[in-house]
């Protein structure tokens, strides 16, 4: 190995060394803002050790379809992180348009509209929204998103029985 491919290996670890840094001060600051003024009907935290593998738990929204509902989730945090969105899936089954039967999230911030500024209690909190105002126009589950639209009052009665049935 040459000289400069040396130097430019260390540099990279450096970098490498300096972003996990960063992104673990930074996951360290929100658990403890989570800790001290945890989002309204959410909580979160590690799993064991890793402070990049987060479980939270969302309550149902009271005057929703999941209001009966406690919901798991399973949050991923990169090692670009916050330059890079948390990875959110939920782990308790649910009925809604903008998340899948695998649990993954049609959400715009942890896609293409994520920003560093944002903080895993906004992002927890933009779930609970959606739980309350789903967006069937950008849906996963193109027909509950059909349904919604066209057949509420059934959409509504389907969403509770899996809310009972799953999530209590």
């Amino acid at each position: 190995m040459s000289t400069t491919a040396r130097a430019d290996a260390v540099v990279k670890k450096k970098t490498a060394a300096n972003s996990l840094s960063s992104s673990t001060k930074r996951i360290q600051k929100e658990l403890a803002e989570i800790n001290l003024d945890p989002p309204c009907n959410c909580s979160a935290g590690p799993k064991g050790d890793n402070l990049y593998e987060w479980v939270s738990t969302i309550m149902g929204p009271s005057g929703s379809p999941y209001a009966a509902g406690v919901y798991f989730l399973d949050i991923h945090f990169p090692q670009d992180y916050p330059f890079k969105p948390p990875k959110i899936v939920f782990r308790t089954r649910i009925y809604h348009c903008n998340i899948n039967s695998q649990g993954q999230i049609c959400l715009d911030i942890l896609k293409d509209n994520w920003s560093p500024i944002l903080t895993i209690s906004k992002v927890l909190l933009s779930i609970c929204s959606l739980l309350t105002d789903a967006n069937p126009h950008d849906p996963l589950v193109a027909s509950i998103a059909h349904q919604y639209l066209n057949d509420r009052e059934e959409h509504d009665r389907i969403a509770k029985d899996w809310a009972k049935r799953y999530a209590s």
